[in-house]
C-alpha cells in the first residue's frame, strides 16, 4: 500500500500553498438527546454526542473536522481533552508543511504515550480529526472543494440511509423514502427469526428498485454468518456488514468471502494502514470501509481508498456522527470515483442535520457537493448550542 507521506497526494503540490502556521486549536463537544436510542447488537445510544475540531491558521483561515466519540459516550469530553493537552502543544506555532506529515508527526510523537496509557484508540481518533481539519483548512486556502483538492472528477455521489434499529425500522424507511433516499441498512444480530422479519419487512416496503445492507456490528462466528448469509441472500443484499469481530483472523473473513453468498464488508475498526493492507491484498473484504474520523483522517485513509480501488473492491465510507465528519467522508468518496455509497445516520440527529449541507436533502438516492471550499460549509460552533437546545 502506498505510504502515506506527501507522494501520495501529487496534485497538492501544484495549488502552491505556503507552510501553514497553526495560532488555535480547539475541541468542542456538544451533546444531542435522542427519543429513541440508537441500538446495536453490543450496546445502545441514549445520546449523540459530538467532538467538533476547529483550527485556525496565522492569516486567520479555519479548518473544521471531527473526531469519533460514540461509544461510550462519556469519551466525547476525553478525546477533546487529549486534542487540549496533550496534542495542542505540538501544533501551535508549528509550521505544517503538509497535513500528512503532520499527520505522522503527531501520531510518532504520541505512540508511547498511547501505549502507555493502553489508549491508542482515543488518541488514533484524536490525530484523525485534526487531521480532517487540516484537510479542509488546506483545501480553503486552495479555494478548492475538498473533493476536487484530492482529485477528484464530480462531487455527485450516492447516499444511503443507515442506523435502522430492530423496532421501528419501518416507519423510518418510508420517512426516508420520502425524503429521497433510494437504499437502507438495518441492524441485525438480534436472533435469527427477528433478523429475517425485519429484513422481509423492508424489503417489501422498499421494493426491487432499491437496495438494501445489513450490519451485524461483530455479533457472530463463522458458522453463524454463513448461515445466516445463506438466508440474507433471499433479501438482496448489497452486503453484510462486520459479521465477525474485527480482530477475528483474516482467514475467517476469507472463508466468509468463499462461502457467503451475501458479499461481506467491514474495515470501520481497523486502526492501522498494515491492517488494511493486509485486509486488502487477501481480499477477505468485498466492501472496504474505512472510518475518517476513527483513524487515519484523509492522510492515513486516502491511500488506503486507492489501494481499495486498485483491487477492484468498493469502497464505502463508514460513518455515524456530526456534519463535520460527513462532509468529510462525503468528499472522500467523491474524489474517489467508483460506485461507493456515503452511509448516512437516518435517526435525528442536529449535530448532523444542521450541518451537512447539500447531503440533508438526497434527490433520488444522490447529493452534489458543489464547488464551495473544503468540506463546503462553515459550522456556526459559537453558536450551535442554541440551535440544538442542549447542553454540552
Amino acid at each position: 500500500m502506498t505510504e502515506t507521506r506527501r507522494g501520495a497526494f501529487p496534485r497538492l503540490d501544484t495549488h502552491g500553498i505556503e507552510p501553514v502556521k497553526i495560532e488555535r486549536v480547539e475541541a468542542l463537544v456538544f451533546r444531542f438527546s435522542i427519543a429513541t436510542p440508537v441500538h446495536t447488537s453490543f450496546g445502545t445510544m441514549t445520546d449523540r454526542p459530538a467532538v467538533f475540531l476547529r483550527i485556525t491558521d496565522s492569516e486567520g483561515v479555519e479548518g473544521f473536522g471531527e473526531v469519533w466519540c460514540n461509544f461510550p459516550s462519556v469519551g466525547a469530553e476525553h478525546r477533546a481533552r487529549l486534542v487540549e493537552s496533550v496534542l495542542r502543544p505540538m501544533l501551535i506555532g508549528q509550521p505544517v508543511v503538509h497535513p500528512a506529515d503532520t499527520f505522522h508527526m503527531l501520531t510518532q510523537r504520541t505512540e508511547v504515550l498511547a501505549l502507555q496509557s493502553g489508549e491508542p484508540g482515543p488518541f488514533a481518533q484524536a490525530i484523525a480529526g485534526i487531521d480532517l481539519a487540516l484537510w479542509d483548512l488546506w483545501a480553503r486556502k486552495a479555494k478548492l472543494p475538498l473533493w476536487r483538492l484530492l482529485g477528484g472528477q464530480s462531487g455527485d455521489i450516492e447516499v444511503y440511509a443507515s442506523g435502522l434499529n430492530p423496532v421501528g425500522a419501518e416507519a423510518l424507511v418510508r420517512e426516508k423514502a420520502a425524503e429521497g433516499y433510494r437504499s437502507f441498512k438495518l441492524k441485525v444480530g438480534f436472533g435469527r427469526e427477528r433478523d429475517l422479519s425485519n429484513l422481509a419487512s423492508l424489503r417489501e416496503i422498499i421494493g426491487d428498485e432499491c437496495t438494501l445492507q445489513a450490519d451485524a456490528n461483530q455479533a457472530w462466528d463463522v458458522q453463524t454468518t454463513i448461515g445466516m448469509a445463506q438466508a440474507f441472500a433471499a433479501f438482496d443484499l448489497g452486503w453484510l456488514e462486520e459479521p465477525l469481530r474485527c480482530n477475528r483472523p483474516v482467514a475467517e473473513w476469507r472463508a466468509l468471502i468463499e462461502q457467503s453468498p451475501v458479499p461481506i464488508a467491514g474495515g470501520e475498526n481497523l486502526a492501522d494502514a498494515q491492517s488494511f493492507a493486509t485486509y486488502i491484498e487477501q481480499r477477505a473484504y468485498d466492501v472496504v470501509q474505512p472510518d475518517a474520523a476513527k483513524w487515519g483522517g484523509i492522510s492515513g485513509c486516502w491511500p488506503v481508498i486507492q489501494a481499495t480501488r486498485a483491487a477492484g473492491l468498493r469502497y464505502c465510507p463508514h460513518y455515524l456522527g456530526g456534519g463535520p465528519g460527513l462532509l468529510a467522508s462525503a468528499h472522500l468518496l467523491a474524489a474517489a470515483g467508483g460506485d461507493g455509497m456515503l452511509e448516512v445516520d437516518a435517526n435525528p440527529n442536529p449535530l448532523r442535520t444542521l450541518l451537512c449541507g447539500p447531503i440533508a436533502t438526497p434527490k433520488d438516492g444522490r447529493v452534489t457537493l458543489g464547488e464551495a471550499p473544503g468540506i463546503g460549509i462553515v459550522p456556526p460552533l459559537d453558536t450551535l448550542q442554541e440551535h440544538i437546545g442542549q447542553a454540552s
